[in-house]
């Protein structure tokens, strides 16, 4: 239950306010950053900070962390594999309030726009008491304990490459079975996955078979496994072979 809210005018504030041992931070609103079974009792909103907004800087669009999901899927400085991944993350109604930093705050296991961005090989500042650092997304989900006493508040990604996606679902309207996202901008290919692990992950092309993916109700770790390599071959021959991005 939240007994305190809090909607900090700076940054260093926001960040003293973290540190209490039992703040939760707050984005969009969509969802409260909370670990499974803590009892949350001080909300950290961070929607009066000025962390929105995307911005090309040199070979890089940056993104701030409170942009909502629906200003990705509507900006043109984004690459169109991200926009349309933004669009698959939530309903438009979610979208309209959720942010880039909540969604990878959360790290649904599940979500498209992380395994994008993943592939991209996104950055993540992360601001904290001193100066901020910035760490490759695919550390600050594999590590949630760099995130610690820190607020997430942008992340880069490069403007040059090709990317493709593509998933399987239920449904064209279900979250994916398995979807997979590769992005080249040059001899080599990052692949980033979920339905795989436990979080979205990056994964080598040429180890797919290597994979022992979480079975649930939708198919078996043997299925998610096949699915990925279908998956993972078709993305890969999409950016290197001429095919659409």
């Amino acid at each position: 239950m939240i007994t305190q809210y809090h909607r900090p005018l700076t940054l260093d504030y926001a960040i003293a306010l973290i540190a209490r041992p039992d703040a939760v931070v707050l984005a969009g609103g969509t969802s409260v950053n909370s670990a499974p079974g803590r009892a949350a009792q001080t909300a950290v909103d961070l929607q009066a900070l000025d962390l929105a907004g995307i911005d090309v800087e040199g070979d890089t669009v940056r993104i701030g962390a409170t942009t909502r999901l629906q200003n990705l899927a509507d900006s043109a400085l984004v690459p169109p594999v991200l926009r349309d991944l933004a669009r698959r993350e939530a309903p438009n109604t979610i979208r309209a309030m959720a942010t880039v930093g909540g969604t990878i705050g959360t790290a649904d296991p599940e979500s498209e726009l992380l395994a994008g961005l993943l592939a991209f090989g996104a950055g993540v500042t992360l601001a904290r008491a001193g100066s901020p650092t910035e760490h490759p997304l695919e550390d600050v989900l594999g590590d949630v304990s760099l995130s610690n006493g820190a607020i997430i508040t942008a992340v880069t990604i490069p403007t040059s490459g090709r990317a493709a996606a593509d998933r399987a679902a239920r449904t064209p309207m279900d979250r994916p079975i398995v979807m997979a996202v590769a992005y080249s901008d040059g001899p080599g290919v990052r692949l980033a996955m979920t339905g795989v692990a436990s979080t979205p992950v990056i994964v080598d092309p040429g180890r797919i078979g290597d994979l022992d993916p979480p079975p649930d109700f939708r198919g078996t770790s043997a299925y998610r496994s096949a699915l990925a390599q279908v998956l993972a071959d078709r993305v890969v021959a999409a950016v290197t072979g001429g095919g659409s991005s």
